[in-house]
């Protein structure tokens, strides 16, 4: 397997979790707004993934991964997604306190150790917050449903966003966690915010 440097591997995870949420394929100027660099940073790192086969750039485009790219991806979302179960689960941290966590972790934790905590955690599909959990072969089973802002009548919360530690806490004070269920008012309530970051399928 081929190692990469830990730049490397954010740029690929940060491109492909952008259209986990919406179809729209994202743009150095997206990219650097994602992750607080400057666009002039962004575009060389680009390029630099470009030449190493990780992703398909045209200038003023949208940024695409390659097969190669995509399976990089995948493997630092499953590190990522499993650190996350394993903290909640085993150290005692709450599903809002994982996110910052798990990106430094993610680096670090060797091949056997992610294995055996997967083992430990009873291979599990989904993470705290609902995101699927890639397999090792690098399969990854998408919950159906859709953003809540397209659901007018609510639904079945089968996936929130964990990028926003405030959001997370004021769900969890409302009961909204993954596998409740928002009625129209709870929808009506709740902020644009939580529109965007909340995934829902039929009760």
């Amino acid at each position: 397997m081929v190692a990469h440097p830990t730049a490397v591997e954010d740029y690929v995870k940060v491109i492909y979790a952008h259209t986990e949420w919406q179809t729209e394929l994202i743009t150095t100027g997206m990219l650097a707004h994602r992750l607080g660099l400057a666009a002039s940073s962004v575009t060389e790192m680009v390029k630099k993934l470009v030449v190493q086969g990780l992703a398909v750039h045209e200038p003023y485009g949208a940024i695409e991964l390659t097969p190669d790219g995509t399976a990089l991806a995948l493997r630092m979302l499953r590190r990522h997604r499993l650190i996350e179960t394993w903290l909640v689960q085993h150290v005692g941290y709450g599903w809002d306190e994982v996110h910052e966590e798990a990106e430094v972790l993610e680096h670090a934790v060797s091949d056997r150790l992610l294995e055996a905590l997967d083992a430990q955690l009873g291979f599990p599909s989904s993470d705290p917050h609902g995101d699927p959990i890639p397999a090792a072969d690098g399969t990854v089973t998408v919950p159906a449903g859709l953003l809540l802002a397209d659901a007018a009548a609510g639904g079945r919360v089968v996936r929130i966003c964990d990028r926003d530690p405030g959001l997370l806490r004021r769900l969890e004070s409302d009961g909204i966690m993954v596998g409740a269920v928002i009625d129209g008012r709870q929808r009506a309530a709740l902020a644009a915010d939580a529109h965007a970051s909340i995934w829902v399928a039929a009760p």
